[in-house]
C-alpha cells in the first residue's frame, strides 16, 4: 500500500485531497442544514467556529504564542470579519433553500473576486475575461430570478455570501505576502468565535445531549478540511486546482437528494452550468490556456 501510495505524482495527490476537502465541507454544510431545522443559524455559527477553534487550538498549542503575532491586527480583523459574515449569511440561507441553490449562486466567489481584484487590487482584467465575469453573473441571476415569485432575501444571501467570501480572500492575497498561514488561519477561527459567541446570545437553546456528537463534528470536519487543502496547496499551486471546487455542486446536489429529497429545478441547473461555465472560461483566460 505505502508504494503504490508513493508512486502517485504529487499533481493527482493534491486532486484527491482537493476533493476530500470539497466533500468534508459539503458533509458540514449538510448537517448545518439538519440542525438548522431546530437551532437557530447562529447557534450553528457559533458551534461550526468553537468547535474549529478548540481543535486549531489543541494542534497548535506548543506554537500558539509564535503564531498569535502579528503585525496587522486590523487587517486580519477585517478579513476575519469578511469571513463571518460568509458564514453568516450562508449558514443562515440553509433553512430557506435547496442545498443545490446554496451551492450555486455561492459558485459566483471566484467571479466576484476577478471584480474585487480590479477594482481593490487594480490588476488588469481583459475584455475576454470581464465577458466570463457577465456570463456568470447571468447565471446566478438565472437562479436567483429578479422579480418572479421565487425571488426573495433568502435567495440572495448565498449571493451576499459569496461576496463576503470574495472580499476575504482579497484581503487573504494582501497578508498571505505578509504573515504565514498558520496565523491567518487562527485568526480567523478566533475572531469568528468571538463574534459569534456575541451573536448566539439573544437566540441560545440549550443543546440536546443527543445532538451534542453532532454539534462537536463542525470543528472535526473544519479541522480536517483545512488541513488537507494546505496539504493539497503544499502539493500543487491554487490556480490549478481552482476548477476542482465546482465539485461542490455536485456533492451539495447529492446530500440535498439523499438526505432532504431536494430535486433541483430546470432554473438552477442552468444558471450552475452557466456558472461553472465561467468560471473555468475565466480560470484558463488566467492561466492563458486559451
Amino acid at each position: 500500500m505505502l508504494k503504490i501510495i508513493q508512486a502517485i505524482s504529487p499533481r493527482t495527490k493534491s486532486i484527491i485531497l482537493i476533493l476530500t476537502t470539497i466533500f468534508l465541507f459539503s458533509m458540514m454544510d449538510a448537517i448545518a442544514k439538519i440542525l438548522v431545522q431546530t437551532y437557530s443559524s447562529d447557534q450553528i455559527i457559533w458551534a461550526r467556529y468553537m468547535s474549529q477553534t478548540v481543535v486549531s487550538i489543541i494542534v497548535l498549542s506548543p506554537i500558539i504564542h509564535k503564531v498569535l503575532v502579528t503585525k496587522y491586527f486590523k487587517l486580519q480583523l477585517l478579513r476575519s470579519t469578511f469571513l463571518f459574515l460568509a458564514t453568516f449569511f450562508f449558514f443562515t440561507s440553509l433553512k430557506y433553500l435547496q442545498l443545490a441553490q446554496i451551492s450555486a449562486i455561492f459558485q459566483v466567489a471566484p467571479i466576484f473576486v476577478t471584480i474585487l481584484s480590479a477594482i481593490v487590487l487594480k490588476e488588469f482584467i481583459n475584455i475576454r475575461r470581464w465577458g466570463g465575469v457577465i456570463i456568470g453573473m447571468l447565471g446566478a441571476l438565472l437562479i436567483i430570478r429578479p422579480g418572479s415569485e421565487v425571488f426573495s432575501i433568502n435567495i440572495i444571501m448565498p449571493a451576499i455570501a459569496a461576496l463576503c467570501y470574495a472580499s476575504y480572500v482579497i484581503s487573504t492575497r494582501y497578508l498571505s505576502q505578509e504573515e504565514s498561514a498558520t496565523t491567518n488561519f487562527i485568526y480567523s477561527s478566533l475572531i469568528g468565535s468571538i463574534l459569534a459567541s456575541i451573536l448566539v446570545i439573544p437566540t441560545w437553546t440549550p443543546i440536546d445531549p443527543s445532538d451534542l456528537f453532532v454539534f462537536s463534528s463542525f470543528g472535526l470536519l473544519g479541522a480536517l478540511g483545512h488541513v488537507f487543502l494546505i496539504n493539497a496547496f503544499r502539493m500543487s499551486e491554487a490556480s490549478f486546482l481552482a476548477p476542482f471546487s465546482y465539485m461542490n455542486l455536485v456533492f451539495g446536489s447529492l446530500w440535498g437528494f439523499y438526505i432532504f429529497d431536494e430535486i433541483p429545478g430546470y432554473f438552477t441547473i442552468a444558471g450552475s452550468a452557466l456558472i461553472v461555465f465561467s468560471g473555468i472560461y475565466i480560470w484558463k483566460k488566467e492561466q492563458k490556456l486559451i
